[in-house]
């Protein structure tokens, strides 16, 4: 039953949380790294998932009362060889990535969608992005109503490498139904033409190509921008068509690259950057999350490291073991907000929350580990993405089968 705790199991492991709902999303419960709390005009709280992969785009899910949650829609994508990685709310408006699996399919790009009416999502408008050389867009960013921030490939870019198709993108949503672009940016010496040296590639070269865009409002002029395996860097955005780097945190190598998120802490000028783990088995260990000093955001100085569980226990358990991505405190009247508290995900290694009080010392305070879900590809849990609400309630979702867990702190 889609609100029965017991369609979890019991879990591997929990501390100072406590489990009170889950939902297995109708037996689609591979999830990606979309989430995002809406409150709908008529009173309701919908939590809007992007899937990790086909047949379905995005579900909707009621969690008004967080205890008994309910999909009240779920909608399919066109064919199997498109996803929907992302997505964003702001408002009543929803910003939702289209990924092709190879350059030149369609739909890439972006579409917006009106969700006043949660259980009828109507289609706005598309940016589209797709092109010879494009598989469209990975990753967006949208907490202004203003401006959709975004990893992608766009029609008139040409890679040297494949691998590093995905730019940022800045596409202008003023006028939701005819969204332009705004401005670029790529790592020079990664697009044909560039006077810059192309990149010396990784051991492992997942490609020097765009992930995660935060932008917040207490800095509009700021971009902080994760790049895979070129590192993180800060943006200046104040001329949106021309974005320049300020500084960047590369220690890619002697690490194996794959930097998925830069957060700033902007209340304490540190930033939290993490490295996703992309292969099973811990073959691309370590995936670490690492905490920065930015008190120059033009001379970034690592701190610390989040503690890590052992690898001689999670490792090899199934699937991959290591960071991922963040709680990415949205600005958004449904979301926590907290410079000291950290949410993580881990894959197998589930959601941990860390307190960051001393940065030189950051220290694990919870954390939630599921039983590996029916269905799953791996035998272990792959906690995905993980969202806080304003009250505290921690949701989080499985990569392949486990579908939304929703928790309660006990710190």
């Amino acid at each position: 039953m889609p609100n029965d705790l017991d369609s979890a199991g019991k879990p591997d492991l929990i501390r100072n949380m406590r489990l009170i709902g889950h939902d297995p999303l109708a037996g689609f419960g591979g999830i990606g790294e979309g989430m995002s709390l809406q409150a709908a005009p008529d009173g309701r709280r919908i939590m809007w998932l992007a899937h990790e992969g086909p047949p379905k785009n995005f579900t909707g899910v009621d969690v008004t009362d967080p205890r008994r949650p309910r999909v009240v829609v779920q909608t399919e994508l066109p064919h199997n060889r498109v996803r929907s990685n992302s997505l964003e709310t702001t408002g009543n408006l929803m910003a939702v990535a289209y990924q092709t699996l190879e350059p030149g399919l369609t739909p890439a790009g972006v579409e917006l969608f009106d969700i006043s009416v949660p259980e009828n999502p109507r289609s706005v408008s598309v940016f589209d992005c797709s092109g010879p050389h494009s598989r469209g867009v990975h990753q967006v960013w949208f907490v202004d109503g203003d401006y959709i921030h975004c990893a992608g490939g766009i029609a008139d870019f040409t890679p040297r490498n494949p691998l590093d198709d995905q730019i940022y993108l800045i596409i202008d949503v003023r006028d939701p139904a005819k969204p332009v672009e705004a401005g670029r940016w790529w790592m020079p010496g990664t697009a044909e033409g560039d006077e810059a040296p192309a990149p010396t590639r990784l051991a492992i070269d997942s490609g020097f190509r765009g992930h995660n865009t935060n932008v917040y409002p207490e800095r509009p002029d700021r971009c902080y921008l994760g790049y895979i395996d070129g590192g993180g860097y800060v943006m200046d955005i104040s001329d949106k068509a021309r974005p320049k780097v300020i500084s960047a945190f590369n220690p890619n190598p002697p690490f194996p690259g794959f930097t998925h998120t830069v957060m700033p802490l902007l209340s304490r000028d540190l930033f939290v950057v993490t490295h996703e783990c992309v292969h099973d088995n811990g073959t691309d260990w370590p995936k670490l999350t690492w905490i920065i000093d930015a008190r120059k955001e033009d001379n970034l100085v690592p701190l610390s490291v989040l503690p890590m569980p052992a690898f001689e226990e999670y490792g090899r358990k199934g699937g991959r073991f290591g960071c991922h991505n963040l709680h990415e405190n949205p600005p958004h009247e449904t979301a926590l907000r907290s410079d000291t508290l950290l949410f993580s995900t881990l894959f197998n290694g589930g959601v941990r929350v860390h307190d960051t009080s001393d940065p030189l010392q950051p220290k694990e305070v919870a954390a939630f580990v599921p039983a590996a879900p029916r269905g799953s590809r791996v035998p272990a849990i792959q906690i995905n993405d993980v969202y806080v609400d304003e009250t505290g309630i921690v949701y989080c979702v499985d990569r392949h089968a486990g579908g939304l867990y929703v928790l309660e702190l006990e710190i």
